[in-house]
């Protein structure tokens, strides 16, 4: 495994619609292996391809909804959103653009279908911030990024009192 570097925002890549997957083998299987190296190592919750520079579309999404210290990473290949529910706003950030957040309101609940690494179609159910995660990500194989959905990015002082007020009211609960 090895990590790779992670495409800023301004690289035309990011733009573009990624090519479907169609060679499940040892060359994939090392592409999955990096992106999660990378995307842990850079303390990401998901990774897509076309931000290591691979137009193909395969994501990687740190599941978080688990007890504690059982995250784990589900590999998603030719994923698409089949069923979408409920709703969260949130700050939302990017490895692709490091440091900045901007609020975006995303499903509450999805269920994904995609392929794993040697090809086998199966459906995934996520909620929470998996679910944010893996919106996100799939976003990213056709180009797009989250900042073309909030209305601005947010800035330390915003970022800080959202945090403080979620703080207060788990508090209050």
């Amino acid at each position: 495994m090895a990590l790779r570097n992670i495409r800023r925002q301004g690289d035309e890549i990011l733009t573009k619609r990624c090519r479907p997957v169609t060679d499940f083998n040892d060359r994939l299987h090392e592409l999955l292996d990096d992106m999660a190296e990378t995307m842990l190592s850079a303390n990401g919750v998901g990774l897509a391809a076309p931000q290591v520079g691979i137009l193909r579309r395969a994501v990687v999404v740190l599941e978080t909804n688990t007890p504690e210290g059982e995250e784990y990473v589900v590999e998603l290949i030719n994923p698409e959103i089949v069923e979408a529910s409920g709703e969260q706003t949130d700050p939302e950030g990017c490895l692709s653009l490091p440091g900045e957040y901007g609020m975006v309101t995303r499903p509450e609940h999805v269920k994904v279908r995609a392929q794993d690494r040697n090809g086998a179609w199966f459906e995934r159910e996520a909620d929470g911030l998996t679910a944010r995660a893996f919106c996100h990500e799939i976003d990213h194989l056709d180009g797009h990024m989250f900042t073309e959905l909030c209305d601005h990015i947010m800035t330390d002082e915003e970022l800080d009192a959202y945090y403080g007020q979620q703080q207060e009211q788990e508090e209050d609960a």
